[in-house]
Order: structure tokens, then sequence, then C-alpha cells
């Protein structure tokens, strides 16, 4: 299944570059990194803007940079601190659909909703539904034998992305950081694949819907905070059916299960399954009195070595807590 993203630019300038030279970059940070690996070949995108929403694009390619420093077409991001990012991270694009549409239109409701609840854009990218897709491709006008500004980028060659446990072995160049956000990434597009999804609802003892009714999304914003992993049904009829997922890189606490009480909650009887999943859970945890499932993760990889996110998504598991009897 394809995945819907709608990419946040910094000011007009940029904005600009990206519609003539179709393109979409990320900067040389955990968070470019993250963006990157979240969209993949196939995806469709939209560029966000000064709360207005341009064009509908799929990624043809994507490719990391190795020489982002000597890359056009965008100048560097400098900051007061002396750092310097670079974008290395880049998505081309095909034009599917000519728009420019203002971010209000009920339309774009689930993405407008999550910049209003977590205050602004604040990330690079924000992940839509199936609906908002479907919505997307009717607007606008269709294109038709469209030519981009070009540029060569392999000339300034190309690397795959690692990610280390390690912090000796990053270097924020090709190997990065595997920070909580890639791992909430990484179990998405776990879920995302059917067979894993169906096993994933065996582990949760949820029965009244199938993986082929639904889709798996990033973070979703509520008024309490947000979940990290969202799963609900691509066209819900009359109730709709929604999972919510609280990701932990290392070990789980009581606030992390509160939290997610507090999600359930908020949803009301929509929400048929919460989980929280994390590297361990304490006695604690594992003994209280609530319908929340707790999974580990687990990945089959060595601390001081760096890997590849599809070396990574080989070797990750998901197993299911046995709760305590008090």
């Amino acid at each position: 299944m394809v995945n819907y993203f709608l990419v946040a630019v910094s000011n007009r300038e940029n904005l600009g570059l990206c519609l003539d030279f179709g393109m979409a970059g990320f900067p040389g940070s955990v968070n470019g990194v993250w963006a990157f690996c979240d969209v993949e070949v196939g995806d469709f995108v939209s560029f966000l803007y000064a709360a207005h929403i341009y064009n509908l694009y799929r990624v043809s390619d994507k490719m990391a940079i190795l020489r982002a420093e000597e890359a056009p077409p965008w100048k560097p991001l400098e900051f007061r601190s002396g750092r310097v990012y670079y974008f290395p991270f880049r998505l081309l694009l095909e034009p599917v659909r000519w728009f420019r549409e203002s971010l209000v239109r009920a339309e774009f409701a689930y993405v407008a909703e999550n910049l209003l609840l977590r205050g602004g854009y604040a990330k690079t990218h924000f992940q839509a539904d199936q609906t908002t897709l479907q919505c997307a491709s009717q607007l606008g006008e269709l294109v038709e034998n469209y030519l981009f500004k070009s540029v060569d980028l392999k000339k300034y060659g190309v690397f795959t992305p690692k990610f280390s446990l390690d912090k000796s072995r990053v270097n924020m160049v090709d190997v990065y950081p595997l920070r909580e956000m890639i791992l909430q990434a990484l179990i998405r597009k776990y879920l995302s694949q059917e067979n894993n999804l169906a096993r994933f609802l065996e582990l949760m003892e949820i029965s009244e819907t199938q993986p082929r009714y639904l889709e798996v999304l990033g973070e979703k914003a509520l008024p309490e905070g947000h979940v990290d992993i969202l799963i609900k049904e691509r066209t819900p009829i009359g109730k709709a059916k929604l999972i919510i997922i609280e990701v932990k890189s290392g070990r789980a606490y009581l606030r992390d299960l509160k939290q997610l009480e507090k999600y359930r909650a908020e949803i009301g009887s929509e929400c048929i399954g919460a989980c929280l999943i994390a590297k361990d859970f304490p006695r604690k945890i594992i003994k209280s009195e609530n319908n929340i499932k707790l999974l580990k993760y687990n990945l089959d990889i060595m601390k001081n070595e760096a890997y590849t996110l599809n070396q990574l998504l080989k070797s990750l598991t998901l197993i299911k807590t046995t709760k305590l009897k008090l």
C-alpha cells in the first residue's frame, strides 16, 4: 500500500526550488534521515507551506548525497550556534496533479488537526491517511509531459544511511544514532506488511477487523499529546476502529502506561486496542490491571555495528509479554 506525506518547507525560496526541480530535500540531521527513511519510492507527497498544500507528486526515486555541501539547489541552513546543515537526503518526484489549496479545506482535516494540536511546523513531514490521498487525487488538474529543471546528483556521490546503538560509530554523515523516532518508523514499516500486521492483531487479541482493511500511520496528535503509531480502517463505516501504539526505545515506565490510558480514554469506544512497545518492562507495569497490551521489541543486531533500515527491518521481532498475577 502506498502512503501519502506532506513535506513541510521552511520558506518561499525553498518552496520555489522544490517546485522548479521536482525534488524534496531533508537536512543531514536525525529528523532529516528519519523523513528520508519514512518515505518510500512509490509513495505520494505534496508540499506544505504557509497553510497551503501544493501539488501531488509520486516519489520516483530517492538518494542520499555524499557531498551535499556541493549539490544544488538549496542553500545550507545556518544557525546562530554555528551549526550548518546541508541537504543530503533527496526525494525525486514525478508530478501527478497541479493545485494550490488551503489547509483549512475539509479534505485536509486529518493533517490540519495534527498541525493545530502540535502547534506548528516543527516536523519535517506529516503522514496523511488514504482518505486525504483520495481527495488530493481529485484536486486541480492532471499533469502531462512536464519537465523539471535537471541536476546530476550522482556526480556528488551517494550513500545508504546506517544506524547504530554505539555512539562512537555515529558520525552524522552516513551513520546516525538509532533514536526512538527511527525505531517508531521501523515499527510502522514492519506493521505495514500484511503478514506482520496479522500477527500483531493476534498478539493484541483483536478479531473484529482484518489487516486488509487497515492502514498504519505515523504520529497522530491528540489534545493530551500524541500517539506514536495509529492503526485505523482505511474506509470506516459507522464506527471508526482505531488501535493506538506507544513506542519506547528503552525500558517503559508506569508514566508511559498512564499516558497511553489517557489517550485511550480520550478516543473512547472507537479505540479497539492500545499497545505499549518497549525494550523491557518493570514488574510494576506487568502486574498492573489494565487492558493495554505489552509487547517487547527485539533487534537481532550487534551493539557496536551499523545497519541500514532494511537490515534493521529484517532483524525486528515483536514478543508478547505475559501479565503477572497479583
